[in-house]
């Protein structure tokens, strides 16, 4: 007997390519991947995610965080979707209290980042790889932790590390990140949902 798969809606920003978002779609595609991907939220309506989302053949809806009534919305969407875990990817707003006690330990963010190292508002994208770089850190990864009020202080599931080389870039830095993302996140969904 196949175990019940949990329902998991993905929320995107409206810059990013959609990455994460498609890594997470591809896994939630395996009957063995303990959530399927049902629901992509995008913040504004022609992105590029959101367009990759519709040729993986996910649902998608525009919910803008800034319009009034989004908390309700919001809730409205999850509700009538039966959402069980969220992933946030690319994400850059606060999510409604009403949201996280909703899904209590199940609302989680992937941060290109060893967090509590680099997080925080206006922490992300290359933002994040810049700072870890004039900082001189040995070392950088990414996060995936639990999503609470506040930027990027929920706690961590899983971490992974790479080496900041001497000639790194930004750019080269965020490259390497990016593939330990990928990794991370299907991971640490499976190992929250064991």
């Amino acid at each position: 007997m196949s175990q019940k798969r949990v329902k998991m809606a993905i929320m995107v920003g409206g810059k990013g390519r959609g990455s994460n978002m498609a890594n997470l779609i591809g896994h939630a595609q395996s009957p063995d991947f303990p959530a399927e991907a049902t629901l992509v939220i995008g913040t504004r309506p022609n992105t590029p995610a959101l367009e990759r989302a519709k040729e993986m053949d996910v649902e998608t809806c525009v919910l803008n965080p800034k319009d009034d009534g989004y908390a309700e919305a919001l809730l409205d969407v999850l509700k009538s979707n039966g959402i069980e875990l969220i992933a946030l990817a690319g994400f850059l707003f606060l999510l409604p209290i009403p949201v996280l006690q909703m899904l209590p330990n199940r609302v989680i963010n992937i941060h290109p980042a060893l967090l509590p190292k680099f997080g925080g508002k206006g922490m992300y994208g290359m933002h994040v790889h810049e700072a870890v770089i004039a900082a001189g850190e040995a070392e950088s990864g990414c996060t995936v932790h639990h999503v609470t009020e506040q930027y990027d202080e929920g706690a961590p599931i899983l971490q992974l590390r790479c080496p900041v080389e001497p000639y790194d870039t930004p750019e080269t830095l965020a490259t390497r990140v990016l593939e330990l993302e990928h990794e991370a996140y299907p991971s640490a969904i499976r190992q929250l949902l064991s």
